[in-house]
């Protein structure tokens, strides 16, 4: 999955540390980062430092460590969008002198890259550094503000965390929780795919967890309103940080309870079916291994045990 980076190790305990030149900086600007391509290797990713970039360190936020390296954020300013920042002045300036930077040393070239583009980002561990980092952003941009009395935010030193100098008020980075539930019936799989989306490919049955449920309740409940199948024999498999939508997954094997009919919603889906475990492949060209949901249709297809 996206986050198994192995052997490079992701360190997210925030210290407050003060840039160095050697240390990495991902530049942000409308949802997308700022990564550099080797021109003698098309298809390797990296994040450039600051003395590539020729960046000023001022006003960069730390992220998190690779490998014992550090990651700095650095917001760029659009014309109605100064980022999130204690002091505005120390912003920096839109992201073409950035890429104007990449270009004059004549090795290295630049490209914007947004959310769903890390999909395809290698290798891996870049990729889960820029989604991570993207996710981050989101969150300081969009906590600029006290949402208990207007405020201004700012930074804390010890944690991961903005709070109100006015009415103390706290804000940590968002994380939703949400089921991936893998319904199987004998020899085959619940597969599902997505009504009203651009991503048309299978999925298995999803939702969020709602106020004053257990994740096991949430299961229930979202195959039952998409399906209204009952499910029954729950078995807890993996969970996994998904940066893309600000979520942690939480995923679940179980069992139809019984003979069911299939009652899709089609509000939600457009597809549900059951599919043999030997048709999987069939059912569309490939799976990738970034998802949780891919990881567990695969393992379903290649344990018969499941």
């Amino acid at each position: 999955m996206i986050q198994d980076i192995t052997p490079h190790q992701y360190d997210n305990h925030y210290i407050e540390y003060q840039p160095q030149i050697t240390d990495f900086c991902i530049c942000i600007k409308d949802g997308t980062a700022l990564l550099c391509q080797d021109k003698k290797e098309k298809n390797s990713w990296y994040i450039p430092t600051f003395k590539e970039l020729a960046e000023p360190l001022y006003g960069a936020v730390y992220l998190f460590a690779i490998d014992g390296r550090h990651y700095f954020l650095k917001q760029m300013t659009g014309k109605d969008d100064t980022g999130w920042i204690e002091d505005e002045s120390n912003m920096t300036s839109g992201p073409s002198d950035r890429l104007q930077a990449l270009e004059n040393t004549k090795v290295l070239t630049g490209a914007w890259k947004n959310r769903r583009d890390m999909r395809e980002i290698m290798p891996r561990f870049i990729a889960f550094a820029g989604i991570t980092a993207l996710q981050l952003d989101g969150w300081y941009r969009n906590n600029r503000y006290c949402g208990h009395c207007g405020g201004s935010l700012k930074k804390d030193h010890k944690e991961r965390m903005l709070y109100c100098e006015k009415c103390g008020s706290r804000v940590y980075p968002r994380i939703n929780p949400a089921v991936i539930i893998a319904v199987t019936k004998g020899s085959k799989l619940l597969m599902t795919k997505y009504a009203g989306r651009t991503y048309t490919r299978y999925a298995l049955v999803a939702g969020f967890t709602e106020i004053g449920e257990t994740l096991e309740q949430t299961v229930a409940r979202e195959v039952m309103e998409e399906t209204g199948i009952r499910v029954k024999n729950l078995r807890y498999y993996k969970s996994q940080p998904w940066s893309f939508t600000d979520t942690l997954l939480t995923g679940f094997f179980c069992e139809a309870d019984g003979e069911q009919d299939i009652r899709l919603d089609k509000e939600e889906l457009a597809v549900a079916e059951w599919i043999e475990r030997d048709k999987i492949d069939q059912a569309q060209d490939s799976y990738d291994d970034l998802s949780l949901t891919n990881e567990m249709i695969c393992y379903f297809r290649d344990h018969k045990d499941v």
